[in-house]
C-alpha cells in the first residue's frame, strides 16, 4: 500500500491506522512527483492519494499513474466545492473511491473517518479499474429526441404515471457520467438518483451532470414536484423519499434515519416509491457500489411487475449492490453500464 500526502502528521495517523490492521505492507510518499516514482518502484496493490500537495499535484500524478501503471487509488478530498470538483475528475481519471476529510484537528479528522476509510480501501483493493474518461466538452446539451427503439427485451408502455429509480455508491460518478448523458430531454418519466455521498459533493455534483446532460439535473435539496425530463440526486447527509402533496408525486428530503445503514438511503426511497406508482410503471436500476442497500425493495418492486436493471460485473467499479440484487433473483437484465441508458429508453420512451 502507497500513501500519499504532503502533511507528515497525515502520513504518520494515516500509517499506524493501516499497521494497526496488521496485513498492510506500507510505503509512504510527500508529493505527486514521488507518488508516480514509487508506484512503479514498490508497485503498490492500493493507493490513498491526497489532492492538494506541491511539487506535483494529486490529479497529476493519478493520470501519470493511471498511464503508466494503473492501480486502484482512493483520493482524500476536502469537504469543498473546489474539493469536490477535483474529486469528480479524479474518478473521472480512474480512481475507484474517495474520502472526504471533515474539518478540525488532523488527528479527530482520521478518527471521524477511519473505519470508513479502511473499508473502502479495502474494497479499491478488489475494484475494477475504468480507464479515464476523455470528453471534448462539458457544455453543449445532447440531441432532444428519444434513443433506438430496437431491443431483445419485452417494451413496457409509456406512461405519465411512471418514475426511474436508480441506486449506486462507490464508482457512481463515473457510472452516472455513461448512463445519464444518453437519455434525452424530452425522456417522459421523472428520474431519482441516490448515490451515497456526501451533503457538501452532492450539489456540485448535480450541477455538473446538468451541464453534460440533455436532461434537467438537480439535487433534491427540498420538496420538489417530480417533473418528465429532470433527473433528481438525492442530498448527501440525508434521506429522501417519495410522497404525495396535492395529488402530485413529491420528492422530500428528510433526516437520515437509523433504520438505514447508508444513506441517502436507496431502500427508503424504493419502499416509498413503490407506496405511490404502480409497479408496472416503475424501473429500478442498481448500479456499483458496496453492500446491498436497495437491493430488497428492488427485488420486491421486480416481484410485483415492475421491471429491473443490474449493472454487469463487467463493467461494476464494485458489484457489490448489483450482485446482492441479482442473488435475490431481482433483476430482470443485467447490462454492462454503456447499455443501460438505451435499454432504459427502449422500456420507457417507446
Amino acid at each position: 500500500m502507497l500513501i500519499v500526502d504532503d502533511s507528515a502528521l497525515m502520513r504518520r495517523q494515516l500509517s499506524a491506522l493501516f499497521e494497526a490492521e496488521g496485513d498492510f505492507a506500507i510505503r509512504l510518499a510527500r508529493n505527486g512527483q514521488e507518488a508516480v516514482e514509487e508506484n512503479i518502484a514498490f508497485q503498490p496493490n492500493v493507493v490513498t492519494l491526497d489532492i492538494n500537495m506541491p511539487v506535483m499535484d494529486g490529479l497529476t500524478a493519478l493520470a501519470s499513474m493511471m498511464a503508466e501503471r494503473p492501480v486502484p487509488v482512493v483520493m482524500l478530498s476536502s469537504l469543498t466545492e473546489k474539493g469536490a470538483l477535483a474529486t469528480f475528475e479524479a474518478l473521472n481519471l480512474g480512481a475507484v473511491d474517495f474520502v472526504a476529510k471533515p474539518g478540525g484537528t488532523i488527528s479527530l479528522s482520521l478518527d471521524n473517518v477511519s473505519e470508513m476509510l479502511v473499508a473502502k480501501v479495502r474494497a479499491a483493493v478488489r475494484a475494477r479499474i475504468g480507464k479515464p474518461i476523455v470528453r471534448t466538452r462539458l457544455a453543449g446539451k445532447p440531441a432532444k429526441s428519444a434513443l433506438p427503439k430496437d431491443s431483445a427485451n419485452v417494451r413496457q408502455a409509456p406512461s405519465d404515471e411512471g418514475i426511474v429509480v436508480i441506486g449506486v455508491s462507490t464508482g457512481g460518478p463515473r457510472t452516472l457520467e455513461h448512463i445519464l448523458p444518453q437519455l434525452p430531454e424530452d425522456f417522459p418519466w421523472p428520474i431519482v438518483v441516490v448515490q451515497h455521498m456526501p451533503a457538501s459533493f452532492t450539489l456540485p455534483f448535480a450541477n455538473r451532470m446538468n451541464e453534460l446532460c440533455a436532461l434537467k439535473v438537480v439535487e433534491a435539496s427540498r420538496p420538489m414536484a417530480l417533473e418528465p425530463g429532470t433527473a433528481y440526486i438525492g442530498k448527501g447527509g440525508a434521506d429522501v423519499q417519495v410522497v404525495k402533496r396535492a395529488g402530485k408525486a413529491t420528492i422530500l428530503p428528510k433526516p437520515e434515519s437509523a433504520e438505514y445503514l447508508w444513506h441517502p438511503s436507496v431502500e427508503m426511497l424504493a419502499r416509498s416509491v413503490l407506496d405511490h406508482y404502480e409497479p408496472k410503471n416503475i424501473l429500478a436500476v442498481m448500479l456499483t457500489g458496496m453492500g446491498y442497500d436497495g437491493a430488497d425493495a428492488f427485488a420486491d418492486i421486480k416481484k410485483r411487475g415492475g421491471r429491473t436493471i443490474a449493472e454487469s460485473r463487467e463493467s461494476a467499479v464494485i458489484f457489490g449492490m448489483p450482485a446482492e440484487l441479482i442473488s435475490r433473483g431481482g433483476a430482470t437484465v443485467t447490462l454492462h453500464c454503456e447499455k443501460i441508458a438505451k435499454q432504459i429508453s427502449v422500456w420507457v420512451c417507446n
